[in-house]
This record gives structure tokens, C-alpha cells and sequence, in this order.
């Protein structure tokens, strides 16, 4: 490979690296990990150990959403309430 650079992302950090060290993240198998070799940026997901722990609190993960009007709303406003969630796409 030549020593093009990708964008990693791992969780909220976004780092760059080089082509060999994609190679070596993609080879360990430890993580989820997807690439786009044409845009150049690579995604490494949570290890299952973590995410596995995460599951276990039977706590849902923090985000946050706009409504129709723009203003952002976090789960975490809700605790301890039952919150429904209506998702819907196109493809």
C-alpha cells in the first residue's frame, strides 16, 4: 500500500493514520472495524467486552435529537421514564 493517510474514527476521537496501521487494526480482529479505501476513513466499533458490560446495566447510551422545531432533546432528560422512540428511513 502506498503511505496514504485515512481518517480513523473511534468513537468520539478521530485521529489519522496510516495505510499499514489500517492494515494492522483490520488484521487484530479485536473490534468491529469497517474501511472505505476510496474516501479513506476507517470506523473501529466498541470491543465486544465493553459492549457486552454496556448491555448488561440495561441502560440505554446517552444521544441526543432534534424535533420538528430544531431543538435538541437527550435521552438522559427522560430518566427513569418510559420513552417511546419512533424510527422510520427511506431506504
Amino acid at each position: 500500500m502506498s503511505a496514504e493517510t485515512f481518517t480513523l474514527i473511534d468513537g468520539d476521537h478521530t485521529s489519522h493514520i496510516s495505510a499499514r496501521q489500517v492494515e494492522e487494526l483490520a488484521a487484530r480482529g479485536d473490534r468491529p472495524f469497517a474501511v472505505d479505501r476510496e474516501e479513506r476513513v476507517a470506523c473501529v466499533g466498541v470491543a465486544a467486552g465493553a459492549r457486552s458490560a454496556v448491555l448488561a446495566s440495561l441502560e440505554a447510551p446517552d444521544f441526543a435529537l432534534p424535533d420538528l422545531a430544531g431543538r435538541a432533546h437527550r435521552l438522559s432528560d427522560h430518566r427513569g421514564r418510559k420513552v417511546l422512540l419512533v424510527v422510520w428511513a427511506s431506504w
